[in-house]
């Protein structure tokens, strides 16, 4: 899908960088992975982008991959997910209280791998709102699951009532980057503030319940890990053989957090199963 403006543009940004190195100036950053216009000149301000938008590290291409890392290992988070979907589904009966919302997450979260692999495979304005939107779904879907596992299991009303708020604040956040500014800035800031009422939302369930449920410690160990994972993303240094950059390293990260994640889900869905059953026995 390489068109000959796009090679054009692709080969420009390596006749660019190679003019920066030498120079002897630091690598230049990019609108756009293909190349739209490099951050600043040799000398001067930096020029800011038209839409403004994240400025990017050259790439080098493998096949039709612009970001081969980035998209191999967003590719091992949506197998990582699937994997342990079919282990969940497998494992625990459908009348597991939190297993129609723990299937609907993993769905959810194979989606978001599944369009961040393809954003960074081929970085266009339809795959990058693709991939900004349903990372956001994902974001507020763990809001949502954490908020079922704490709190709607005992009172199912106000469950409802807060997925139609979190369904209502998607419709409104797609609706004001499609169809009024795409703010970048906004959509970090936006799930930023979502993930961190996520993460300090399980951490206090978790303390709460770690005595009682010996499991609890992969949903605090995930949650922690995260939020350190995402400090990677500060490093910002250029991709390493031009391949392997900090985006690249977050996502490898998350790998192995998806994993213990779902083994939480897969463990705290079987005791609320034993729980549910054991209750009926005594009543």
């Amino acid at each position: 899908g390489w068109t000959c403006r796009d090679e054009c543009q692709y080969e420009c940004m390596w006749l660019t960088v190679r003019l920066y190195q030498q120079g002897g100036h630091r690598v230049p950053q990019f609108h756009g992975k293909v190349s739209r216009a490099p951050e600043g000149g040799m000398q001067g301000p930096p020029v800011p982008a038209d839409p403004p938008g994240p400025s990017q590290w050259p790439f080098s291409r493998f096949l039709f991959f612009q970001e081969p890392a980035s998209a191999f290992a967003s590719f091992l988070n949506g197998l990582a997910s699937l994997v342990m979907l079919l282990r969940y589904r497998a494992a625990v009966p459908p009348a597991a209280p939190t297993y129609p919302t723990c299937v609907a997450f993993a769905w959810v979260s194979l989606n978001a791998w599944f369009w961040s692999t393809v954003f960074h495979t081929r970085d266009t304005a339809l795959t990058e709102k693709l991939d900004y939107f349903c990372a956001s779904a994902v974001v507020l879907h763990s809001v949502y699951l954490c908020c079922v596992r704490t709190l709607g299991l005992q009172r199912p009303a106000l469950i409802s009532i807060f997925r139609a708020f979190l369904l209502l604040f998607l419709a409104g956040h797609i609706s004001y980057l499609s169809l009024v500014r795409f703010d970048y800035g906004y959509n970090l800031v936006a799930n930023a503030a979502a993930g961190m009422l996520t993460v300090a939302w399980w951490l206090r369930w978790c303390l709460r319940q770690g005595r009682r449920l010996p499991h609890v410690w992969k949903c605090a160990a995930a949650v922690l890990l995260l939020p350190a994972l995402a400090l990677l993303e500060l490093l910002d240094f250029p991709p390493l053989l031009w391949v392997l950059d900090a985006h690249a390293l977050w996502h490898i990260g998350t790998i192995p957090l998806n994993v213990l994640f779902y083994s939480f889900l897969m463990d705290d869905s079987l005791y609320l199963l034993k729980a549910n059953s054991d209750l009926f026995k005594v009543d």
